[in-house]
């Protein structure tokens, strides 16, 4: 796992002009661990962090035995000009973990230096490990500006599932996404060979973004990916079969990766696809039914 540089007086946030930064991180390791033969349990056994970015303790609603369910917290709600956020997360071998956040994430508009934010998530996957990344959707406000990138290092036999919903603008306040930018990068590795590499740029004064041929005006936008399955066609065929069926949402896969995409305008129809579509990708994943985080329902 990559060692994290100490915050300096440069980077704290110390100064009000285009360079300045404010940064927190954090840095989780889960292990399977045996408690008693044949019992083994998912535990925490790392946690690193440095700046308003913290987890509460591991909940085990699925059993002690099931899946550790861990809920990042980032207390300031958002990112403004000069946030960075950086979250990593491995599971050892045998371990099984699913990361969320307790809210939606905001994205808000950037300052008059046009300082961008950024977010980086790196998530590692050993053998016969399983970890599951399902934040909330992020809220980007007019005028934001910054870089999201997320990147899934998966050893042989490891499995993951996880989505990003975004939602661009308050439309129903009546403030679209007008101006700024936004780019997002998925880099997913196998054994160090990249099996899915995106890069999407965001710029709501491009022809792109209100083009058919591109976003076509569409506001919100999903992803779903999943790793490990044993029958992807099945998974298709079954995610095809179960789901409302409707032009904003497809299915596809390509070299080991299914991806499910939704691009509409409603953030509810992208949440509720994507929570429909892991209840029914994850006991085929896992071999255990989906059990929601109990933080979706407060």
């Amino acid at each position: 796992m990559t060692a994290y540089q100490p915050i300096t007086a440069h980077t704290s946030g110390h100064r009000f002009d285009g360079e300045r930064r404010w940064a927190a991180a954090i840095d989780l390791g889960f292990e399977a661990r045996s408690e008693g033969d044949p019992v083994t349990v998912t535990r925490l056994v790392r946690r690193r962090h440095i700046g308003p970015l913290r987890v509460q303790r591991p909940f085990y609603p699925e059993g002690k035995t099931g899946c550790c369910h861990v809920y990042l917290l980032h207390p300031p709600g958002g990112l403004v000009s000069g946030d960075e956020l950086r979250i990593e997360a491995s599971v050892a071998e045998g371990g099984h973990a699913l990361l969320t956040t307790p809210a939606a994430a905001k994205l808000y508009k950037a300052d008059s230096h046009g300082v961008a934010w950024g977010q980086h998530t790196r998530l590692q996957v050993a053998k016969d490990a399983i970890l599951e990344y399902l934040p909330q959707e992020t809220i980007a406000f007019d005028g934001s500006r910054g870089e999201q990138t997320t990147t899934i290092e998966l050893a042989s036999g490891a499995r993951t599932l996880g989505w990003e919903v975004l939602a661009l603008g308050r439309p129903a306040s009546n403030l679209p996404f007008a101006t700024g930018a936004l780019e997002q990068r998925f880099h997913l590795s196998l054994d160090g060979k990249p099996l899915w590499l995106e890069r999407q740029l965001l710029d709501p004064t491009h022809r792109r973004f209100t083009g058919h041929w591109g976003q076509g005006g569409a506001t919100v936008q999903a992803t779903l990916w999943a790793v490990g399955l044993d029958d992807e066609a099945g998974a298709i065929e079954l995610l095809r079969e179960k789901l409302p069926e409707n032009n904003r949402w497809a299915v596809t896969r390509r070299r080991g990766v299914l991806l499910f995409r939704y691009l509409g305008n409603e953030r509810n129809e992208a949440w509720a696809l994507c929570e429909q579509a892991w209840h029914l990708l994850r006991p085929m994943l896992a071999g255990v039914p989906a059990h929601t985080p109990r933080i979706w329902l407060t």
